[in-house]
């Protein structure tokens, strides 16, 4: 069982500002991409009976813990878990309506990859419950994905999207640029090919070297060609939040877009700082239990999570969080957003106002704003938030 932990100080309800969400981990893969420093792992021979098992317990252990919620949305995140069986699926949404209630509406979401061995699987992922499929497509060129380490050809991607979007109310899909030997008018093209496949969703993330990684690997003996220079990848972000406005599909955050009512409400989740359990190998969660809000993990490895989880806790620790940290983690999760901040909210958690001197000075320079009561990063702001935060934070 989780530790017993003092009581601790905080808004015990300021959850409900961002809702209630669950995210489940799924976290073997077909191969580990070069790039990818997310808990992932390649297995053969998964037992999917136990691991059911063990997730549906895990979710049922949580609802105990924090009774009298509904659930707005599940994230099947990875990992890969379109490499599920659609039973472990369905009997994991199953426990989550067992233990709190799943909203009539409530948004469910599975990642993908594009391989026809698992787009076969998505009438059985929407038969489970999914209504909300994110295709992991990465590139639109075949000689990227291979450089990616990619297992699909655009081919692929394109036939499973075209199979996702007949079986799925909504589909989003991820596209990585700034690669290597990218150039600006290559991704333009590109960006403009997915736009053109009419999508309501588009996450499009710079390729960044991760410690830990092939790509870190190889970055760090020099050896990794190609990469943009800051100019060039900082075109890239603007040409992008340039293209994806004038096609209706607004940043809503830094590395997300969408036509209005398609964001996604999962990730809505932890941008306005509401609370989420994270269930399966190296989840994290922020749960308010009792007086106080507490940062969950769980433990990283597959198979000691695993052992745990049917011992009765797959988490290695919880951290109580002080106002200072709530309201600190809001700031941070909340400027990613267009919509940007309260600053009432922040201020009742810190238990005072953000710095005026500061709100000024970064309004002077054109990197915030400051109106009818939030505060907002402008898309200069966004592109140097760390700087922006540090400021507001110091």
């Amino acid at each position: 069982m989780p530790p017993v932990l003092p009581e601790a100080g905080g808004i015990r309800e300021d959850w409900r500002e961002g809702g209630f969400g669950v995210y489940v981990h799924w976290p073997f893969c077909a191969a580990k991409c070069p790039y990818c420093d997310f808990n992932s792992h390649v297995r053969t021979g998964i037992d999917q009976p136990r691991w059911r098992r063990a997730l549906v317990a895990e979710v049922a252990r949580v609802a105990r813990e924090v009774p009298g919620r509904r659930v707005g949305s599940v994230f099947f995140g990875g990992g890969t878990p379109s490499l599920m069986e659609p039973a472990t699926v369905g009997a994991v949404l199953e426990a989550v309506d067992r233990g709190w209630g799943l909203e009539h509406d409530a948004e469910v979401t599975l990642e993908a990859n594009p391989t026809s061995v698992e787009a076969e699987r998505f009438a059985g992922y929407r038969a489970a419950g999914v209504n909300r499929l994110s295709l992991g497509v990465q590139a639109l060129d075949d000689r990227a994905l291979k450089r990616l380490g990619r297992l699909h050809s655009v081919a692929e991607a394109l036939a499973a999207l075209d199979l996702a979007r007949a079986r799925f109310p909504q589909v989003s899909i991820d596209l990585i640029y700034a690669r290597q030997d990218q150039t600006l008018e290559e991704w333009e093209a590109e960006l403009a090919r997915a736009i053109g496949l009419g999508i309501d969703h588009l996450s499009l993330y710079q390729l960044t070297i991760e410690a830990g990684t092939r790509f870190g690997e190889l970055h760090a003996r020099g050896i990794l060609r190609g990469l943009p220079q800051p100019a060039l990848a900082g075109g890239m972000y603007e040409a992008t939040q340039a293209i994806c406005t004038s096609a209706g599909l607004p940043a809503y955050e830094i590395s997300n877009h969408a036509r209005p009512s398609n964001e996604s409400r999962h990730n809505l989740v932890y941008w306005r700082y509401g609370d989420y359990a994270g269930i399966g190998p190296g989840a994290h969660g922020r749960l308010s239990l009792g007086s106080g809000r507490f940062a969950t993990e769980t433990l990283r490895q597959p198979e000691e999570w695993l052992a745990a989880a049917e011992a009765g806790c797959g988490e290695s620790g919880r951290t109580i969080l002080t106002d200072e940290d709530q309201a600190t983690e809001m700031l941070m999760m909340g400027l990613r957003l267009a919509e940007g901040v309260a600053v009432e909210r922040f201020a009742a958690l810190a238990g005072r106002p953000l710095p005026r001197d500061a709100v000024a000075e970064l309004a002077g320079l054109g990197l915030v704003t400051a109106a009818d009561g939030r505060l907002r990063a402008t898309g200069a702001g966004r592109l140097v938030l760390e700087a922006v935060l540090r400021r507001l934070l110091a």
